[in-house]
């Protein structure tokens, strides 16, 4: 009788709660004396290291 192969499977990650997942934050540029608000920029996201995943703490 041949052994019966159980499908293996890895868990699901649970998405960054800061990026929900993309990888990517905006943050506001600010520019002048009076640090006005002229737009935002993406950056990697500093809580999952841009993998996009939730990390968990042991």
């Amino acid at each position: 009788m041949a052994a019966v192969k159980k499908p293996s499977f890895e868990p699901q990650s649970a998405a960054c709660p800061t990026c929900k997942g993309s990888g990517e934050v905006s943050v506001a540029v600010r520019v002048g004396r009076k640090r006005q608000a002229v737009g935002q920029q993406t950056g990697l996201c500093l809580t999952c290291l841009g993998s996009g995943e939730a990390t968990t703490s042991t």
